[in-house]
């Protein structure tokens, strides 16, 4: 295990800024320039270092991009915050680290709703989305968890201020709560999440994004009418309620939608079976990548069969 963390940490990346609506959107690149695109959005309160041992395993054949979404990591807070304009964050990302023509995205979680808002305003230009542990309910038993001020009245508190770094990162969980694999791990995407202020230490994320923010009932008719290749990556052991519709999505495809479940796997995977997460998601869209290149694959092999003595 220590050898895959070692080269995840020391596998070079670069950072990049982009503008979106008058905030800054940070994000992290991996991997050359020309390889197909391949774009991560995280989940609720999380950052773009969610997928530091995951990449890695990927710029070998892909030209990589994680993003910090607004009011979260790295970037800017907005005064309020919709899901059109986090579609729009993602592909001016996808565009400022070139990720080339129809690039893919993998969002996990809350990110997977990103995802899917993405994917339907602009499908035609994306070669493919993964859901990772998030799925679409049906209409009829969907419930909103956004709109904090409409729901209860009042906006959500302040993040709590810890007087020490050290006891502002020993309070850092997982949501939903799951074991630990390696505590380095832990400790780098805690670390990552925190923020100096005055009296101390507090999380990274906006407590106030979800205030007016409505993810919306039409879900099930967005999936229904995307443009693009899709597929679902879930944790077999996950308690996210978010991760409990895949079968309702393959049957909105006639059984054909592709869903891959992670062995004994809860939902933030990417920490437990990062090697697993990173291989499903190479051979999802390795094959996506052939299929939208068949013509010049079959070419490219012709002219190879021609050379065979």
């Amino acid at each position: 295990m220590s050898e895959w963390f070692d080269f995840c940490i020391n596998t070079p990346s670069e950072t990049g800024n982009v503008t979106v609506k008058g905030a800054r959107i940070h994000y992290v690149t991996w991997g050359d320039v020309g390889k197909p695109g391949l774009l991560f959005v995280h989940g609720s309160r999380a950052h773009l270092e969610w997928f530091r041992f995951t990449a890695p395993f990927l710029a070998d054949q892909f030209r990589i991009a994680a993003l910090d979404l607004s009011g979260n990591g790295l970037s800017d807070w907005r005064e309020r915050y919709d899901r059109e304009t986090f579609a729009e964050e993602v592909m001016a990302v996808a565009k400022a680290a070139e990720l080339g023509e129809k690039p893919y995205i993998v969002g996990h979680s809350f990110g997977g709703f990103v995802t899917l808002e993405a994917a339907h305003h602009y499908g035609a230009e994306l070669g493919g989305v993964i859901f990772g542990d998030f799925s679409v309910a049906k209409t009829s038993e969907y419930e909103e968890w956004g709109l904090h001020v409409e729901r209860h009245g009042e906006p959500a508190r302040e993040t709590r201020v810890y007087q020490t770094f050290e006891e502002a990162l020993g309070r850092f969980r997982f949501v939903p709560e799951q074991p630990v694999e390696d505590e380095r791990m832990l400790t780098h995407v805690g670390t990552a999440g925190l923020r100096e202020v005055d009296g101390g230490w507090t999380w990274r994320f906006d407590p106030g994004m979800y205030d007016y923010l409505e993810m919306g009932p039409e879900q099930e008719a967005k999936f229904a009418g995307l443009e693009c290749r899709s597929a679902v990556i879930l944790g077999e052991k996950s308690e996210d309620e978010a991760a409990f519709y895949g079968e309702h999505m393959r049957a909105m495809t006639g059984g054909y939608l592709p869903i891959f479940t992670i062995p004994n796997a809860h939902h933030h995977y990417m920490f437990e079976y990062p090697l697993a997460f990173a291989m499903t998601i190479k051979g999802i869209l390795l094959a996506w990548h052939a299929e939208r290149h068949a013509d010049e694959l079959k070419a490219a092999l012709a002219l190879a069969a021609k050379s065979i003595p």
